[in-house]
């Protein structure tokens, strides 16, 4: 199961073009295997964790309905005065069922310095409204936002101490923090056509915290999975967390999502802010779960991997892809060639990856039919129907790329370019 596991993340750092992916499945008693691919850190590095943000939101605001402090069916307003959206209940905030809009006017709050809540409250005046309460689920970031200034409010501190001392410091989760410690896994981002890797920004959200801020490591993840499946009652009354994790629509409850894996059902949450993307699933029934964490704005589907890691492959003999690496820079024989091209009306990826030029039919699922690579500074074929060909790049007389040509096939950036002459066509083999 280990090497099933294993090769799960292998596949996802190759195929993904992660810089580093880790993970790990638990149960009621701790961590029973973990794993890394790429420029893995292991158990203890920290990552942003982005949504999953949001279920410690939740959690906090059960705590202090428990408490007496509020009600769910209490209105915003009730809390946070004359506000944009203070009819909205406590529930349906928590559900994403008010139909308030999903993000907060303005820059854009994931990659931008966040501002505090009476800026944030200012610049949303309830207008942006998509549906009456209740209609649908629309998920929204603001809610998150606005609930967090109503426990702060409730509970009498800011939303990161009340993180800290209601959450973190009780569960023993030392390496979960506002913003990252020394040592905190960057977040890269990776162009799609070159596969050169730039930085992320890294923010503080503000007023937005609350749904997206902390950053947290495979440990401690580990731990806030045990109390999203019911180990810890001590923190959350098992009365509350069941009443979070019942359908408020098909697949969301009160700040978590619910799913179905092969041996039950799952609650948990994902999450993703610039450079980073993350998972945290769990079987509330037998206490399995399973956390995956990435340094990558996009690549892979994380709730889907956290799944499999639960069951494993079971095709765990096969050949294992060779790890991605990022490009350092383009030789000078590709360079302007990567991007989308045609032959005749077929498209094409043309991305440039692990020292190769790979062809990838769009139509087919981006399935790989042809890689070139750089041989005495000329691209020749060494898999796929061009294999031992050369590929041509023609330019203009001002150097830009007009087509590539490979034997009698032309490449062109729109189908037929009337521009290139394109002699008859040949069946793709």
């Amino acid at each position: 199961m280990s090497d099933q596991r294993q090769r799960l993340l292998d596949v996802a750092q190759a195929e993904g073009r992660l810089t580093s992916v880790v993970g790990a499945v638990f149960d009621r008693y701790g961590a029973v295997w973990a794993g890394g691919a790429g420029d893995a850190p292991g158990l203890d590095g920290q990552y942003r964790i982005g949504s999953i943000t949001k279920t410690m939101t939740a959690v906090l605001v059960l705590q202090a309905r428990d408490a007496g402090v509020l009600h769910l069916d209490d209105r915003l307003g009730d809390h946070l005065g004359d506000v944009g959206y203070g009819e909205v209940t406590l529930r349906d905030a928590l559900a994403h069922t008010s139909g308030m809009q999903s993000e907060p006017r303005g820059p854009w709050w994931e990659r931008t310095r966040g501002t505090d809540f009476l800026a944030l409250a200012a610049a949303n005046d309830g207008g942006g409204r998509v549906a009456g309460a209740g209609e649908w689920f629309h998920y929204s970031n603001l809610g998150y936002g606005l609930l967090g200034e109503v426990v702060a409010r409730r509970l009498g501190a800011p939303w990161r101490v009340l993180v800290a001392e209601k959450l973190l410091r009780p569960l023993a989760m030392r390496a979960t923090s506002y913003l990252p410690r020394p040592g905190a896994q960057p977040g890269w981002s990776v162009d799609h056509f070159t596969g050169i890797r730039v930085h992320e920004p890294l923010t503080d959200t503000g007023a937005m915290a609350p749904a997206g801020q902390l950053w947290s490591t495979l440990a401690d993840l580990v731990t806030w999975g045990q109390l999203l499946g019911g180990g810890r009652p001590d923190v959350l009354a098992e009365v509350s967390l069941a009443e979070m994790q019942r359908p408020v629509t098909d697949d969301y409850g009160l700040g978590l999502m619910l799913g179905l894996h092969p041996g039950g059902r799952l609650v948990g949450h994902n999450g993703s802010m610039p450079g980073f993307m993350a998972a945290l699933h769990v079987d509330p029934d037998s206490g399995i779960g399973a956390v995956v964490l990435t340094n990558a704005t996009t690549g892979i589907d994380p709730r889907e991997l956290a799944v499999s890691l639960i069951a494993g492959d079971p095709d765990a003999e096969e050949t294992r892809p060779a790890p991605w690496r990022p490009t350092r820079s383009l030789p000078g024989t590709v360079q302007g060639v990567p991007g989308v091209w045609f032959w005749g009306n077929t498209a094409y990826d043309v991305r440039w990856h692990n020292d190769g030029l790979e062809l990838r039919a769009m139509a087919r699922g981006n399935v790989v039919t042809d890689r070139f690579e750089v041989v005495d500074g000329m691209l020749v074929g060494v898999t796929g129907y061009h294999r031992g060909e050369r590929l041509d790049v023609v330019r203009r007389p001002d150097g830009t790329i007009r087509n590539l040509e490979c034997a009698t096939f032309v490449y062109t950036r729109v189908p037929y370019d009337p521009e290139v002459e394109i002699p008859g066509g040949h069946p793709r083999r």
